[in-house]
């Protein structure tokens, strides 16, 4: 069994906390499943929950080279030189990034954030889309950071070919493996 969830913004990528903050358990109900890789609280998006122990491996495994799409609002506006750097690796804290796909993109059609980004009266933010295939802890953070436009907001919306689609925060519907998580 797969399983592609909408996680929502400050829920923790795991079942169980015993500091009773939100949990995946807050919103899925089906047994035996656990998640293959993580999202930290502060960042939104899909996730895929598993019973198939070899199947989560290959997804969470920066090995196995799975590519991640993120979208990505940054504060300010990434310059010619930023989504270079991005593009060719970037060195941040553990040693440089393999190379990634960036550009820049029209604000996606999403859904409203609870609480809102901190917006800057005087700063722009701008959006990014970012394709990697590593799975450091915090690394696009890290990244857009390290070319000088801090993230502001982060969202992953593919995990391989599995998009999150119409999947709205706290939604989740259940996926073929075979279908959906060709890379």
């Amino acid at each position: 069994m797969l399983i592609a969830f909408n996680k929502p913004f400050n829920v923790l990528c795991q079942f169980t906390d015993k500091h009773d903050r939100p949990t995946l358990a807050d919103y899925l109900s089906v047994p035996g499943v656990y998640p293959a890789g993580r999202l930290d609280a502060d960042s939104e998006g899909l996730v895929l929950l598993t019973d198939d122990g070899a199947l989560q491996n290959r997804i969470a495994n920066p090995d196995s080279g799975m590519e991640k799409t993120y979208w990505v609002q940054v504060e300010g506006i990434p310059d010619r030189a930023a989504l270079w750097a991005l593009r060719r690796g970037v060195e941040i804290k553990g040693g440089p990034t393999l190379p990634a796909r960036a550009k820049l993109i029209d604000p996606p059609a999403i859904w409203t954030r609870n609480p809102p980004i901190r917006q800057r009266r005087n700063i722009p933010t701008s959006w990014i889309e970012l394709v990697i295939s590593e799975g450091r802890n915090r690394q696009v953070r890290h990244m857009t950071a390290a070319v000088g436009n801090p993230t502001l907001r982060l969202i992953r919306v593919a995990i391989g070919s599995c998009r999150l689609d119409s999947l709205m925060p706290g939604e989740y519907r259940e996926i073929d493996a075979e279908t959906e998580i060709a890379n």
